[in-house]
C-alpha cells in the first residue's frame, strides 16, 4: 500500500491547525458541513500511519460528500454562508457599531480568521479524494462534488443581499478584504436564524426558520388597495425607524388578510427601490397558543438592527381566556418600553376579539363584581389597542369578477370574458361564496382542468 507523503501529511496537519485558529468563526465548524470536514482530515491522518488500509476516512468523506450534496453548493460557497450567517463577537458588534469605532483586536481577528477559511475553501478537492483513496486503497478515486455551475449558487440562498455578497467572496482574491462589507452586511440582514431567513416561526420556545415561505406577492391582491396602501406606509415607517403602529385586520374569510401580511417581505414600500425582506424586514409567526411567551420574543429582538413584524393569524379568544393580556402588555408596554423596531400584526374575522355574551352583561345581582361594567369594557375595547384597524368587508360581485380576471391573466387563462364571467360567478355559489380565497380556488381549479383537457384532447 502506498503511503502519504511527507508533504501531504503537512498539508494536512496546515489545513488542521488553520481550521482550530480560528479566533471568532469558530461556529463554521459546528454546521454539518463543517463537521463532516474535519472528520475527514482527522481520518486520513489518523491512518497516515497504519500499515493496513482503514476505511474510516471513506466513511468520514461519503458523509461530508452527502452533506454539500444536499445543499447544492459549491465547498466555497458552503463555507461562504457559514461566515454570512455566524454569530459570533465581531458579527454582533458590527450590527451596532460602525467598523472603525471597533476595536483593532477585533477586527484584526476577524481578517485572520477569513485568510484561514479562504485557504481551507481552496483546497484542491481532487487531491483530497486522491487522499482517501490511498489511505482506503480504493482502486480510483472517490468523486469530487462540484456543487452549482457558479461558486455562489442562487439556491444558496433567498436573500439577493447574501447572493449578492456571497458573489463578492467569490469574484475577490483575499476574503479579508471585504470586512468592511461584512460588516454592512451584519448591520442590514443580521446574524444567526435572522441572516438565514427573513421568514421566522416561534416554535418550542426558540425561533426557527419558515423552510418554504408562502411566495405570495403584493400585485397577485387585488380588491382592497386602500387596505393595502395603509399597510405598505406603515410598515414602511417600520423599517425606516420611525414609530410604526401595531395593525389589526378584520373582516370577512377569504378576503386575503393574512396573504397581505406574508406578501410584505417581498412587497415595496412607498419611496423605496427595494423589497423589505433586503432592507432588514423580518417576519415572525406567532401561533396564539404561544401568546404567553411574546414578552420573551420580544427581548431577543429588543437590540439587534433588523425589524420585525409578529404576525398573529385568525386571532380571537374565549370569555375565560387570559392570554390576550400577555398581547396586550406588548401593544401598550409596561415599564419597559415596546421597543421601536418591532410591531404586531393580527388578522382576525371578529372586530371585538374577545368572545362578548348578553350574559356578560352586569346586571344588579347580589354577587356580581360591583364594577362589572369595566371588566365588559376592557373586554370590548381590547381591539381599541391596535392603533391601526384595517377593515376588509366581503367582496361584493364585482370586486370578485375583478379578481377572477385579475388572477386569470396572471395564470394565461384565455376563456371568453363572457365565459370566464359565468364559471366564476357558479364556483361562487356552489362553493365558498364571493371572496378572493374562491376567486384562487377557481382560477387554480380551472387552469388545472384546461391543462388536462389539453394535454388528453376528447
Amino acid at each position: 500500500m502506498v503511503a502519504l507523503s511527507p508533504q501531504v501529511l503537512m498539508t494536512l496537519q496546515t489545513l488542521q491547525t488553520q481550521a482550530a485558529a480560528l479566533l471568532l468563526y469558530q461556529g463554521v465548524w459546528h454546521s454539518p458541513g463543517g463537521q463532516a470536514f474535519l472528520r475527514v482530515l482527522a481520518t486520513i491522518c489518523a491512518t497516515s500511519a497504519a500499515s493496513e488500509p482503514d476505511r474510516d476516512c471513506l466513511v468520514a468523506y461519503g458523509q461530508w460528500f452527502r452533506t454539500l450534496a444536499a445543499t447544492g453548493e459549491s465547498w466555497p460557497t458552503y463555507l461562504m454562508h457559514q461566515v454570512l450567517q455566524d454569530n459570533n463577537p465581531f458579527s454582533q458588534q458590527a450590527q451596532r457599531t460602525p467598523l472603525t469605532d471597533l476595536s483593532p483586536a477585533l477586527v484584526a481577528a476577524a481578517r485572520q480568521d477569513l485568510e484561514h477559511l479562504q485557504a481551507i475553501a481552496q483546497l484542491d478537492l481532487a487531491a483530497l479524494s486522491q487522499w482517501v483513496q490511498t489511505r482506503a486503497d480504493l482502486a480510483s478515486p472517490p468523486i469530487v462534488w462540484s456543487g452549482g455551475t457558479h461558486p455562489a449558487v442562487a439556491s444558496a440562498s433567498d436573500n439577493p443581499s447574501i447572493l449578492e455578497l456571497a458573489l463578492r467572496f467569490a469574484s475577490t482574491t483575499i476574503w479579508s478584504e471585504l470586512v468592511p462589507e461584512l460588516a454592512a452586511h451584519y448591520r442590514q440582514q443580521g446574524v444567526g436564524v435572522f441572516a438565514r431567513s427573513a421568514a421566522l416561526r416561534w416554535q418550542g420556545g426558540q425561533l426557527v426558520e419558515v423552510s418554504h415561505p408562502d411566495p405570495v406577492q403584493v400585485q397577485d391582491l387585488v380588491g382592497y388597495d386602500w387596505q393595502q396602501q395603509a399597510l405598505l406606509q406603515n410598515t414602511e415607517f417600520l423599517v425606516r425607524g420611525y414609530r410604526a403602529l401595531n395593525v389589526l385586520l378584520y373582516g370577512s374569510r377569504g378576503s386575503g388578510k393574512s396573504s397581505l401580511v406574508k406578501s410584505l417581505l417581498q412587497a415595496v414600500g412607498p419611496g423605496a427601490s427595494q423589497p423589505f425582506q433586503q432592507r432588514g424586514l423580518r417576519l415572525i409567526e406567532v401561533d396564539k397558543s404561544d401568546l404567553q411567551d411574546l414578552r420573551a420574543i420580544v427581548a431577543q429582538l429588543a437590540d439587534v438592527p433588523q425589524k420585525f413584524i409578529l404576525f398573529v393569524d385568525d386571532l380571537s379568544f374565549e370569555e375565560d381566556e387570559s392570554a390576550y393580556k400577555s398581547l396586550k402588555v406588548v401593544l401598550e408596554g409596561t415599564l419597559t418600553a415596546r421597543p421601536p423596531n418591532v410591531v404586531v400584526y393580527a388578522t382576525s374575522n371578529r372586530r371585538h376579539l374577545i368572545r362578548e355574551f348578553l350574559g356578560d352583561r352586569p346586571l344588579p345581582r347580589e354577587a356580581d363584581e360591583v364594577h362589572a361594567w369595566d371588566t365588559v369594557q376592557e373586554k370590548l375595547s381590547f381591539s381599541d389597542r391596535f392603533g391601526l384597524t384595517l377593515t376588509f368587508p366581503p367582496a361584493d360581485q364585482d370586486t370578485y369578477l375583478h379578481i377572477v380576471q385579475h388572477l386569470a391573466q396572471q395564470a394565461g387563462i384565455g376563456l371568453a370574458p363572457a365565459e370566464l364571467t359565468d364559471r366564476a360567478l357558479q364556483w361562487a355559489t356552489r362553493h365558498n361564496g364571493r371572496s378572493g380565497r374562491t376567486a384562487r380556488q377557481f382560477i387554480d381549479f380551472l387552469q388545472a382542468e384546461l391543462a388536462l383537457a389539453q394535454d388528453h384532447p376528447s
